[in-house]
């Protein structure tokens, strides 16, 4: 089972990771949804199309934009979509 912690926490555990360019992709119902909060940013790739963040949010730390998920993956990236990756500090174990 693959698990992502920041900060002592777990934020998400499943044995359904789909990987893609070294980063886990867990299934969105896999991810602890009280510990993200919306944010505004996106970023563009090219084959796989516009991501959108989340910023972690508990005991009083945030990790800004954190998380990242394609709502609207390109047909290359579909195996991708209703998934959330993780960095900046996000051990996945």
């Amino acid at each position: 089972m693959a698990e992502a912690w920041w900060n002592g926490t777990r934020i998400a555990a499943s044995d359904d990771i789909v990987t893609v360019e070294g980063n886990a992709y867990f299934p969105l119902a896999a991810v602890d949804a009280a510990l993200l909060k919306d944010s505004a940013t996106t970023s563009v790739c090219p084959w796989k199309g516009t991501a959108h963040y989340y910023t972690l949010s508990f005991d009083g730390a945030e990790n800004r934009d954190a998380a990242w998920y394609y709502p609207e993956p390109k047909d290359a990236a579909a195996a991708i979509r209703n998934r959330v990756a993780f960095w900046k500090g996000v051990e996945v174990r």
